[in-house]
This record gives C-alpha cells, structure tokens and sequence, in this order.
C-alpha cells in the first residue's frame, strides 16, 4: 500500500510516496523552501503544491515541528509564531482535499527508525533524536510511542539545549565535530540522568556524517546512527497516515 508522506521543516518542505509495507519510497521526493513567513496559510499552499505534483487524492501524513495534539499546534518551534492554536490537520485537509493526519516531526522520524530502521529490534527504553535546525525527540517504551516530548527544549546552561547542541549550531558556531560533541554529551548525559534510556538512535541530516562523531558520543547507553537520515520524516509521516485506512470489515 502506498501513502503520501509529508515533511514540513524550519527550511523545506518534502514529500514524496511511500510503500509503507516495506518502508521506502516509491518515488523522487520533491522538496520546497519553507515560505518566508511561515504563516499557515503559505505553508498549506506549498502542501498542495507537492500533493499536487504526484497527482495524490489518497490519505497523507504530515509532519509539523511543534507539539500536535488532534491536529493542533500547540508550539511552534522553527515556524512562526501564529501556527499556536491552529488547526493545521484541518487546514491541509480544506487545501488538498485529502485526509490528513499530522503529528510532530520528531515522533514521525521516531516511527520510521522504530519500525524499518535502526530501532527495528530494540524494545525497552528507546530515545530518537533528530539533529538539525533544532532538535527533536521521540521517546518510545516497549515500542510504544509517548508523543510530543519535545526535549530539544530543555535547558541547558540557561538556554535550550538545541540552540547549543543543534546541528544548527555547530554550523553558526563554528564548532568542529569534536568541540559540537562536547555540548551534545552534555545533552545526552542529562537525557540519561532523567530517563535512563536502552539506546540512543541519532538521526537528522547530520546523521549521513555519523563516521566523524559517533565515537565522541559518551554515554551508558548505546548510540546508533539513523538509518533513513532526511527520509524519516516522510517514511514516518506515511507510516502513521495508515490510521486513516479503514480496515477491511470482515467478510462471512
């Protein structure tokens, strides 16, 4: 069965179908900038767009950075300011037409991993963290997902941990692997003092370089890098739009 999968970050916009039996996609993935602003209704515009570039009028999963609960943003991290509040399930249904389920970007990439990729046979405490413009998290127990952590926020010397640790800014500080190392373990070692995880699974774009820092990660838990790196969150995004699949009624 093929789903629409949706990505909506802080830059771009992505999607593309995914055979979501298997975990891959079926086709190129088409990206977008994210518009400036990114009010809500520019970005349903660009949803369209991509739900119009495969021609789609099935059910879509879309990813939003934000805590997302029934379709609503409840934050709004990396977007503006005015998604607070917003139906954005609702308002991408009215733009395209289709059945939308939307969720945290995070938690999706946490359901690709989980399911196709590097979490695939890891139950217990399970920690998905995703570094980019910012950072994202998905925590699964037993396989189970506990959406909307968020922990990209927690406060790290008096500031967010994703404005120390983020791939983003490695990149705005300059900082070589080894010295962006040094802040995400601070990061990692306060996840581990709280939750205790199994296993950290690090994904985000930055994951593709795991080579050249993944040896500097301490921690007692183990770290892996990601699997489906930008992907996740169009895989992940498809995988929880099944939701919006009736299952057959039985028959006899």
């Amino acid at each position: 069965m093929e789903l629409l999968g949706i990505d909506i970050g802080g830059s771009g916009i992505k999607g593309a179908p995914v055979d979501v039996d298997r975990g891959v996609l079926t086709a190129e993935r088409y990206k977008l900038p994210t518009p400036k602003p990114s009010v809500p209704e520019a970005v349903a515009e660009v949803v369209a767009r991509i739900v119009r570039k495969f021609n789609w009028t099935g059910p879509v999963g879309c990813t939003f950075p934000a805590v997302i609960r029934e379709g609503v943003a409840y934050s709004a991290a990396n977007v503006d300011k005015s998604w607070i509040g917003c139906n954005g399930q609702r308002l991408f249904e009215e733009k395209t037409g289709c059945r939308v389920l939307l969720l945290n970007d995070a938690d999706a990439a946490g359901i690709a991993e989980m399911e196709f990729g590097a979490g695939r046979d890891h139950s217990g405490v399970v920690f998905v963290l995703t570094f980019g413009t910012g950072i994202g998290s998905a925590i699964f127990v037993n396989r189970q997902l506990f959406p909307n952590t968020e922990l990209g926020h927690m406060e790290v010397r008096g500031k967010d941990a994703e404005w120390r640790a983020s791939a983003y800014a490695k990149e705005r500080d300059g900082l070589s692997y080894k010295r962006w190392a040094v802040r995400v373990n601070e990061f990692l070692g306060r996840l581990e003092f709280l939750f205790s995880p199994d296993l950290f699974i690090i994904g985000g774009g930055i994951s593709r370089d795991h080579a050249k820092f993944l040896h500097l990660l301490k921690t007692r838990a183990p770290v892996v890098p990601a699997q489906f790196f930008n992907q996740a969150g169009i895989v992940g995004a498809a995988l929880a739009a099944r939701a919006l699949v009736s299952p057959p009624s039985a028959s006899g």
